[in-house]
C-alpha cells in the first residue's frame, strides 16, 4: 500500500511525463506523419492533454487541496488522448503516457 504522499509524488511524475510526451509527440511527430495525425480534433485533444497535465502536476506540486477535481478531469482527458491517439501509427508511447497518467490520476481523484 502507497502512502498517499507517495502516491502524489508518482501522480506528478506522471503527468510531467504525459504532458512532456503529449507535447513532442504532437510537434515532433504528429506535425511531421500529417493525416489523421493533424485531424483538428486529435491535434486539439493532445494539445488539452499536455496542458490538464502539466495543470495536474501543478497543483499537486503547490498542495492546494483541490488537486483532487483536477486529477479526476485529467485522468478523463488523458483517456479520451489515449484512445485517439490508439488508431494511429506511432503513438505507442503516447497512448502509454496518457494511460499511465489517467491511472496515477484517478488514485489521486
Amino acid at each position: 500500500m502507497h502512502r498517499p504522499d507517495e502516491d502524489m509524488e508518482e501522480c506528478t511524475s506522471r503527468c510531467l511525463a504525459c504532458y512532456r510526451t503529449c507535447l513532442q509527440t504532437a510537434a515532433q511527430h504528429c506535425l511531421e506523419a500529417g493525416g489523421g495525425h493533424i485531424e483538428p480534433a486529435h491535434f486539439r485533444l493532445m494539445m488539452a492533454c499536455a496542458e490538464i497535465c502539466r495543470t495536474a502536476a501543478h497543483t499537486m506540486l503547490i498542495g492546494i487541496e483541490q488537486h483532487g477535481r483536477v486529477c479526476a478531469a485529467c485522468a478523463e482527458i488523458c483517456r479520451a488522448c489515449a484512445d485517439s491517439c490508439a488508431g494511429l501509427d506511432g503513438m505507442a508511447e503516447c497512448e502509454e503516457a496518457c494511460r499511465r497518467c489517467a491511472q496515477a490520476c484517478e488514485r489521486m481523484a
